[in-house]
């Protein structure tokens, strides 16, 4: 009896295994899919509200890249999927300065930044903070549409008060998208209230203003002459005049002044000379 009972227990072992298992899986993708939904609305927001494109960019800085190095993140290749679009992963060379003046500790991170894009900024003399130096390249409006991926509470609360900017950290190993502040949804109700002109609509008034030669002040100033292009002349003008001919021009005249005389043509007479009788009726010759 033990025989035929022992194969039912190994299966009925092996199925409470799989269950437990599948439980204890349910919850990581249940928050993956949440955590991608929620990036994707955000997303959405900013693509609306302040013009961000494809590929978006992201300044990266040193705690970033020691956290992801920490957390065994591949930022190359997990950025894309979870933005889901193309990237420009990039920093500043006041980061990377910070980070080798920090020494041997952070050389692993040092060695991950050194592999992205490096922006100019104002700082190539006198270099200064990361934390400055990225607040500095987003200036009051963020005008170049920059992600920022930081784990400096600092430069967090910084970049707060500026609107229409995404922040990206790390927390417990993953990568998460911000939602956005509060000075960037009070920015965008006054926009839709019409309080404030968003940088793209400024942008479109300025170029209109351009055309229709109006300067920054209101005034008036000259603009361009357009340069006419060279075409073939009209057909109808080339055309040769035709003289007029008047009525004194429409006469003969002879050599010696005299008008001459015009010809009348006349009716020629029958061969026999007489000209033909009249036919009489009978009353007549009666």
């Amino acid at each position: 009896m033990c025989v035929f009972l022992f194969p039912f227990r190994i299966l009925y072992v092996r199925a409470t295994f799989l269950r437990q298992s599948c439980r204890s899986a349910f919850p990581t993708c249940a928050m993956k899919i949440k955590r991608q939904k929620q990036a994707k609305k955000t997303i959405g927001f900013y693509k609306y509200n302040f013009c961000f494109r494809e590929p978006f960019q992201i300044l990266i800085d040193g705690t970033f890249c020691q956290a992801a190095l920490k957390g065994k993140i591949q930022i190359k290749e997990q950025m894309p999927k979870y933005l889901m679009g193309e990237v420009q992963l990039c920093t500043t060379s006041c980061a990377l300065k910070e980070l080798e003046s920090l020494g041997k500790e952070l050389c692993g991170a040092k060695f991950i930044l050194r592999r992205f894009q490096t922006r100019k900024c104002a700082h190539a003399k006198e270099p200064v903070s990361a934390s400055e130096c990225l607040l500095s390249m987003l200036q009051q409006t963020n005008p170049h549409h920059y992600f920022i991926a930081t784990q400096d509470q600092e430069l967090t609360s910084g970049l707060k008060e500026i609107p229409g900017v995404p922040l990206l950290y790390i927390i417990q190993n993953t990568t998460v998208l911000d939602k956005p502040s509060q000075r960037s949804l009070k920015h965008v109700q006054a926009v839709q209230a019409g309080e404030m002109v968003t940088p793209s609509q400024q942008q479109c008034i300025r170029s209109l203003k351009e055309e229709q030669g109006i300067g920054a002040d209101g005034a008036a100033r000259p603009g361009r002459k357009r340069k006419r292009k060279s075409g073939n002349p009209n057909p109808l003008s080339c055309l040769k005049k035709k003289k007029k001919v008047t009525a004194a021009a429409a006469t003969p005249k002879r050599s010696n002044g005299e008008k001459k005389k015009r010809n009348r043509p006349r009716k020629r007479k029958p061969a026999g000379g007489a000209a033909p009788a009249l036919a009489t009726t009978p009353s007549a010759a009666s």
